[in-house]
């Protein structure tokens, strides 16, 4: 992705030559004669570097802080240009918001090294350290121009999810070498003509060719999925999730890590701001994520009818298996307060019941009979119940056997209630997301 570099002069000649010696393959050079039309410019492309001459009538100072005050969120590079080569006007110059300040007339090959070091030092401070990739804020600035390019492009959304629970299983500088890995093949994937930037730690944004979109979806969750498996220990293979660990997620079950990617491209809408694109990205994103595998989903021509438009229903129902009458009535008044819609089952029998909960809890019964843990295999094995969280609680102090039957929590009795409240509002939110 090129970067942009705004020239404010009206002397022809000198504008002209500036842009001869700026102008790259990486480095798109505009020109414009007027302050007002440097202000559209400035707010449609937000430039890397503007070059400010004294050819107008403003006072520089003045228009230095003007378009330092306008460009305060993006905070791009600002270079004075002066007849003057008096100290006091550096200065006032300086002070008003430029970074730095050329005397005219200016050796070409300085003033061509000069812009240059500007351009990589504001390319480099943007830079993750982790990933030597371009943040959240320049990929935002790189999708703010496109859009308001005319060749067709393609925008990918690629995320790894449950990424927070891989750092939790196995700590921060496995999670690095993951991240690490995944950007090493998107990067390999692309040629010079595309964009790789963050928007989160977790979550690429690619800007490229409409028509090599799905190919390069295909093959990154292709990829992806093909080098996961290696960032595992043999016994989580083996047994097919992770456990999380620690006082607080101590008995959580967890997901392998898989990768979701959108694609939205300018084919059939005409996206106006980067804000209209993201939330369109980040819908087909939620429509494209898969329990336990990679997938990708593209944007498609809309079908427009009355009464199209369906909302998913927040769920907040809690379907509760707890055969002590005590224990099953003090939840089910704590979960009512809490503004959650209960129902309790006193016995181990899937009641008949038309929406499936968005969490069930279970008492995982004794250790011989296991009838809790019994219930809790079919639940999992039955197309209505198999998205609701299932909580377990036990007195069976095997945590790999309760998480095997399927259960997300494992959660030892006796269990405080502030805690249990804290992993159904967790994962309620999980569910309606």
């Amino acid at each position: 992705m090129q970067s942009v570099t705004l020239i404010i002069d009206k002397r022809l000649e000198l504008s002209t030559k500036y842009k001869k010696l700026l102008e790259t393959e990486t480095n798109h050079v505009i020109i414009s004669k007027d302050l007002i039309s440097a202000m559209k410019i400035i707010q449609d492309k937000e430039p890397d570097l503007i070059i400010i001459s004294d050819s107008f009538d403003d006072d520089l100072s003045d228009f230095c802080m003007q378009v330092r005050a306008l460009t305060y969120n993006m905070r791009p590079v600002i270079v004075a240009m002066s007849k003057s080569a008096d100290i006091n006007d550096r200065i006032k110059v300086l002070e008003s918001g430029a970074d730095d300040f050329l005397s005219e007339p200016v050796n070409s090959e300085e003033f061509k090294v000069r812009m240059t070091a500007h351009l990589r030092r504001e390319f480099e401070s943007n830079l993750d350290i982790k990933q030597i990739l371009p943040n959240k804020n320049y990929t935002l600035r790189a999708l703010k121009r496109k859009l308001s390019d005319e060749t067709q492009w393609a925008v990918l959304y690629i995320s790894i999810e449950n990424f927070d629970s891989y750092k939790l299983a196995y700590t921060e500088l496995a999670s690095d070498k993951l991240l690490q890995t995944y950007g090493a093949i998107i990067k390999s994937s692309l040629d010079e003509n595309d964009y790789v930037g963050e928007i989160s730690e977790n979550v690429f944004l690619v800007i490229t060719d409409i028509t090599k979109a799905e190919h390069l979806a295909k093959f990154l969750t292709f990829a992806f999925d093909t080098v996961a498996a290696k960032f595992y220990a043999e016994h989580d293979i083996e047994r097919g999730y992770m456990i999380l660990q620690g006082d607080e997620y101590a008995g959580r079950r967890a997901n392998f890590v898989h990768s979701t990617i959108s694609v939205a491209t300018n084919e059939f809408t005409a996206y106006k701001t980067v804000t209209q694109l993201l939330n369109t990205l980040i819908q087909i994103h939620n429509m494209a994520d898969l329990p336990n595998e990679s997938n990708y989903l593209m944007e498609r021509p809309k079908l427009v009818a009355n009464d199209s438009v369906l909302e998913k229903e927040f769920n907040n129902k809690v379907l509760i298996f707890e055969t002590d009458d005590a224990l099953s009535i003090l939840l089910n008044t704590i979960l009512n307060l809490q503004g959650y819609e209960t129902q309790i089952v006193n016995e181990y029998k899937i009641p008949d019941i038309e929406f499936a909960p968005a969490i069930i809890i279970v008492d995982a019964g004794d250790l011989e009979k296991k009838n809790g843990l019994n219930l809790c295999c079919v639940l999992k094995q039955n197309d209505k119940f198999k998205n609701s969280k299932v909580i377990v609680t036990s007195i069976i102090h095997d945590k790999e056997l309760v998480l095997n039957t399927g259960a997300d929590l494992y959660l030892p009795k006796p269990y405080e209630i502030p805690n249990l409240i804290k992993w159904v509002n967790e994962f309620i939110k999980e569910f309606n997301d």
